[in-house]
């Protein structure tokens, strides 16, 4: 066996004086922290869910989202999938002879241009070699192949594709070389390296058996036609992929453990929970037992949501789990659990204990009474302010018809935004974030990234069916910040996973890399702390997915720091 030890290095700046310590702040006034810039920055892309009045349950999941690095220019571009229409035999051809106010066929991709001096984003569809017609879901991001650009996994209604980044906005699809296609239902996934050796494996989800030849007749309460729950279809079971180094997988979810359970997959995130240096698994399943396989460190998983208290709710009752957000959100260096779910059940918030059980906190944090009615589908931990504290940002739009609202599509709903008022206590204050909250839509992902690299985390939100918008954060505007970027040392980008610990007085703030959570998303992959006030910090320590740490002293605040696993350290 090799030892793992600490590498401290220091100075990277000269040393600030860090004051003894500074306290937690005190619930903050809050004004309208967003700004909608979609317009001005042209981001065009309006989701077309392919209706043709049958009721699909697909029709009403999509469209997925990331943000990330696809060029190489140091910030992040946007994807954006797409449906199509759902008939038996029609093509994306003869989709495009019909009409479809707003429909822009195809994935949106956009290049950001803020590095280069000019705010805006372009869309470069045509020039990166991504035209599909599948009928999207999610989108996964990583380097699979450390070659220092970032990679597309792309889940759909089948099949599911792996696209390799060439660094210019341009990709190879790779699925069936490398050993990864799916033909189901896809929807979350995730790369990360579950074997800790350095390459990045992946996760995928799926739903349910669901086809056109498939498809039931549902009705709603009213006995009017309506979409099926998931209970309608029988749950499929996921699947893991372990990367072999040289391009291509193997497919070991029945050996390692995954992929003996079924279960209605909508969401996935991978931390360690449980604090014991391997990255874990927590799968959030539409009206089944949510699933925490708990990594055992061999290449195996043990499947123990019940025992940690996260396969269903404090009373014991299974929900409608969509979306993820997996963080420190209670402040004490552990890693908790939110879970978004349909307007009859509230919301769920898991505390950790710190040694992987959980506690259903959700009454007790001031978010249950405001998530009744709302059926929650992306979130994510954002910290408005940069105070220290992650807040909570949600998206929501119903599944079946609301009652009142005219078609084609009665699912329109209000997205919310939560304070963390410190010690696991929230507070809605959607009301003051209008940018956000106002517009009623059917939400579905929610993406989190500093768009611009101004320190301060902005959103991008996707609707069923309608435009999709670009909210930059104009809410952090004077309080301090430090980014993490993880590199290899050979110039990879596999630091999923990656924990960071940043100590700046008496305050100790916990971070990961990982840009998976929400729904169908994949997020900003670097790690983000809000400061305040206080511009110094003491030492940022660094945890990486193959057990190798590194310390930094006196690291700058208000820039984004790069950082390696040290060279010829012993694991």
């Amino acid at each position: 066996m090799r030892r793992a030890s600490w590498v401290c290095i220091c100075c990277l700046l000269a040393a600030c004086a860090a004051p003894e310590g500074t306290p937690n702040p005190s619930p903050r006034e809050v004004t309208d922290p967003f700004s909608d810039v979609t317009v001005a920055v042209g981001l065009k892309h309006a989701h077309f869910s392919g209706m043709t009045g049958e009721r699909y349950i697909v029709e009403v999941m999509g469209p997925g989202a990331g943000m990330a690095d696809l060029d190489g220019d140091g910030d992040l571009d946007l994807l954006v999938r797409q449906g199509r229409l759902l008939q038996d035999g029609t093509t994306l051809e003869d989709a495009l002879a019909l009409p479809a106010d707003g429909w822009q066929p195809g994935e949106t991709v956009l290049r950001s241009d803020w590095v280069a001096g000019n705010p805006g984003l372009r869309l470069v569809n045509r020039q990166i070699g991504l035209s599909l017609s599948d009928y999207g879901f999610g989108v996964a991001t990583g380097d699979f192949d450390r070659d220092g650009y970032e990679d597309l996994y792309l889940t759909a209604l089948g099949p599911n594709r792996l696209l390799r980044g060439l660094g210019d906005l341009t990709f190879d699809e790779v699925t069936a070389a490398a050993g990864v296609g799916d033909s189901r239902v896809g929807t979350a996934a995730t790369f990360f390296d579950y074997d800790r050796d350095g390459w990045l494996d992946l996760y995928v989800g799926n739903y349910v058996n669901f086809s056109l030849a498939t498809h039931k007749d549902c009705f709603g309460t009213n006995t009017a036609v309506d979409y099926c729950g998931p209970s309608s279809y029988e749950p499929e079971p996921d699947r893991l992929f372990r990367n072999r180094g040289d391009g291509t997988f193997e497919d070991v979810s029945a050996a390692a453990g995954p992929g003996l359970v079924h279960g209605a997959g909508l969401g996935v995130v991978a931390r360690d929970f449980d604090r014991d240096g391997w990255l874990d698994l927590y799968i959030a399943n539409d009206g089944e037992d949510n699933l925490l396989w708990r990594n055992l460190g061999d290449g195996r998983f043990d499947e123990t949501a019940l025992q940690a208290g996260t396969a269903v709710n404090g009373r014991g009752q299974k929900e409608g789990s969509m979306g993820i957000a997996a963080a420190d959100l209670d402040g004490d260096l552990d890693i908790d659990l939110f879970v978004t779910h349909i307007a009859e059940e509230t919301n769920t918030l898991y505390l950790n204990d710190g040694a992987g059980s959980f506690l259903d906190s959700t009454d007790a944090s001031g978010l249950a009474v405001a998530s009744r009615g709302r059926t929650g589908f992306g979130v994510g931990p954002i910290d408005i302010d940069n105070d220290g504290l992650l807040d909570l940002a949600l998206v929501n739009g119903a599944v079946r018809a609301v009652p009142g609202q005219p078609d084609p599509l009665p699912l329109r709903q209000h997205d919310q935004l939560f304070l963390n008022l410190g010690n696991a206590r929230f507070e809605e204050i959607s009301d003051r974030a209008p940018s956000l909250s106002e517009p009623f839509e059917v939400g579905r992902a929610l993406v989190l990234g500093d768009l611009n690299s101004d320190g301060a985390v902005d959103l991008l939100v996707t609707n069923n069916s309608a435009q999709a918008r670009l909210l930059l954060n104009d809410g952090a505007r004077g309080a301090h910040w430090l980014g993490v970027r993880f590199h290899d040392f050979d110039g990879g980008l596999n630091g999923h996973g990656g924990r960071a610990v940043l100590a700046a007085g008496t305050r100790r703030l916990l971070r990961y890399a990982s840009p998976d959570g929400s729904y169908l998303s994949a997020s900003d992959p670097r790690a983000h702390f809000g400061l305040g006030e206080q511009a110094s910090v003491d030492r940022l320590d660094v945890t990486w997915p193959n057990g190798l740490r590194s310390r930094y002293l006196t690291p700058p605040s208000d820039r984004y720091l790069t950082v390696s696993p040290p060279r010829g350290v012993e694991k």
